[in-house]
């Protein structure tokens, strides 16, 4: 068992805050029952992780450690006292801003000589003949990322008294009841409502306790949809909308009495509220969907909500669809959807698929078979073109399947030649490239078989860019199933570089005149040069159908594909004089083809 104690000393190692944070938080009742464990406080390890993080400030390197945290105790007691006595800001505020402005207060302490007896009259001496951008402070405090400060400074100003306006919104809210350190997920988020009058933003929040909320509810469901207190008129249906939703939930559903009452608790649960409107669902209606699944607000991490909803989203349904059946089948947020193994036709049977259906797919889709892992399953649905089969099993009543699904014989689907790649692979000087590459090949949908091994083979490049020209075919409209079939038949069209690929298919569909759908028939289309190859041999085709040498509208594989003897010969055919042009004039002047001629009456005597 992990003491706190243990947790309370790494709280201030990099990225660990909000981790252990969260871990002594879920521990310390575990604990309380512990007698013979030394229980230690949140505000001692808080107190721990405060040491920590003035002990690793760049800018105090000439403070000896052991005097860090004592010295900034004095920095932030010095800039309140001079915020307050000589800046005349309240004290609860002035306070608030020093407490909150460690990095930006570290600045102003590295260019004071340090020394334990003087260090804080120093430091209000240096405050008084050193005027500090107080914004720079200010916005730190609020929770502003110390990096991205000099994005908010306003110009050519340099105390708050010069523009009150944001400070002014700023104390208003903290009256309310608002964390000072929170203001700025505000900010981030709808600016304009540090534009607005104070007073009148008091009398807006307190109208939203008439709705039934109490002053900390209010507070979470500010910080989380802080649109409700930033839009105007035009915006007013949507948060009606929003408080109607959180009405019902919280209030006619009883969802308050799960909540605990503070800010924190409320900002989790409308965060996991907040996870189903990115989602698409639809504001005002779904107070009632939700209060019937309001369990999945207190039992379920914001995390969870999200992997899961993720895993649905990859089939390319509906994300609105998505939320509704998170809610509708809560199940299945129970279940592991990351690390099982499956065998796709073993799966696809106890869905509920029968033999003539599986065989039928097999036949179709053989790249697909074999195993796979199960945060593949969304995409090895699209790649058979079963993936609103597969939702529609999920949504209509057959989600439990999904988790009751195993593989019970260790050797079921196991493709030994697969295997036998697999082994050479490790068996290589750069397995790490190679296996990232084919990784990225089972989480399109390719199964773990041999033809999955002859695609990779003819893969170039890093998975990463594998996977940019991947989705770059997607975004030109290609449907995901015939994509898959596009690269298990042509594997190189994913060595072109987005950009290429994009020129290509324009060509292809403007300039051709043809349509995306023919890259099915002939995917190596993708394969050819453009400038060397396509362009030339199109533009010549062209010329010669203008000029009556050729009666016959060739397709598209046969200008592109054939080899460059076949084709001297076939326009050879249409008129003898034809391949001496082509060699001439279509490598060099392939672009001037379709506006001057490629020769004349005089050149061709044609009869």
């Amino acid at each position: 068992m992990i003491s706190l104690a243990w947790l309370a000393k790494s709280w201030g190692k990099k990225g660990n805050t909000l981790r252990v944070y969260k871990l002594v938080l879920k521990l310390v009742k575990f604990e309380l029952n512990k007698p013979e464990l030394k229980l230690v406080t949140i505000r001692k390890a808080r107190s721990w992780g405060k040491k920590r993080l003035h002990t690793r400030l760049p800018n105090l390197n000439k403070i000896p450690i052991k005097y860090r945290p004592k010295a900034i105790e004095m920095a932030q007691k010095a800039l309140t006292d001079y915020l307050h006595s000589t800046r005349s800001l309240p004290f609860t505020y002035a306070e608030h801003i020093s407490k909150n402005s460690v990095l930006s207060l570290s600045d102003v302490a590295s260019k004071v000589r340090y020394s334990p007896s003087t260090f804080f009259k120093s430091l209000q001496r240096f405050l008084r003949y050193h005027p500090i951008n107080e914004f720079e402070f200010f916005y730190e405090s609020i929770g502003i990322n110390y990096l991205e400060i000099n994005g908010f400074l306003p110009h050519n100003k340099f105390f708050l008294c010069e523009d009150l306006r944001v400070l002014n919104v700023a104390c208003a809210l903290c009256s309310f009841g608002f964390p000072w350190n929170h203001l700025g997920e505000l900010y981030r988020e709808e600016v304009s409502i540090f534009s607005r009058d104070p007073s009148e933003l008091s009398k807006m929040l307190h109208g939203f306790k008439e709705h039934g909320f109490d002053s900390v509810s209010v507070i979470g469901i500010c910080l989380v949809f802080p649109q409700v207190l930033g839009g105007g008129p035009e915006t007013r249906g949507e948060v009606d909308s929003v408080l109607g939703d959180l009405r019902k939930l919280f209030i006619d559903f009883d969802l308050v009495n799960f909540v605990e009452g503070n800010v924190d608790a409320w900002v989790e649960v409308c965060r996991k509220i907040r996870v189903f409107y990115d989602l698409g669902c639809e504001k005002g209606k779904m107070g009632e969907v939700m209060g019937r699944s309001k369990i999945t607000f207190v039992k379920y991490p914001e995390e969870v909500l999200v992997k899961k909803a993720e895993f649905f989203a990859r089939l390319g349904v509906n994300k609105s669809d998505v939320g509704l059946l998170l809610l509708e089948r809560r199940e299945i947020l129970d279940f592991d959807l990351e690390d099982p193994v499956i065998s796709v036709l073993g799966i696809l049977k106890h869905l509920g698929m029968n033999d003539t259906q599986l065989k039928a797919v097999a036949q179709e889709y053989p790249y697909v078979l074999g195993r796979n892992k199960m945060a593949n399953l969304p995409h090895v649905m699209r790649a058979l073109d079963l993936h609103k089969w597969f939702f529609n099993q999920m949504r209509f009543g057959n989600h439990h399947l999904l988790g009751t699904y195993f593989i019970g014989n260790p050797n079921k689907d196991l493709d030994k030649d697969y295997k036998s790649s697999l082994d050479k692979i490790h068996s290589t000087r750069t397995p790490v490239h190679t296996l990232s590459k084919l990784k990225f090949l089972h989480s399109i949908g390719f199964g773990e078989n041999k033809l999955t091994v002859k695609v990779l083979a003819d893969s170039h490049g890093t998975s990463t860019e594998i996977n940019k020209r991947f989705d770059c075919l997607l975004r030109s409209g290609i449907e995901y199933a015939k994509l898959c079939k596009m690269v298990r038949l042509s594997p190189k069209i994913l060595n072109q570089n987005p950009e290429i690929i994009e020129r290509k298919i324009e060509f292809l569909c403007k300039d051709m005149g043809s349509s995306l759908q023919y890259l099915d028939l002939f995917p190596a289309y993708l394969c050819y040069d453009l400038e060397k190859r396509i362009k030339p041999r199109y533009f010549f085709h062209t010329w010669l159908l203008e000029k009556g040498l050729s009666v016959k509208r060739y397709s598209v594989s046969s200008m592109i594909a054939t080899s460059e003897k076949s084709f001297i010969a076939r326009v050879y055919g249409m008129h003898p004089a034809a391949p001496k042009q082509w060699v001439a004039h279509s490598i060099a002047k392939y672009a001037l083809l379709s506006s001057s001629p490629l020769a004349g009456p005089e050149t061709f005597r044609v009869g």
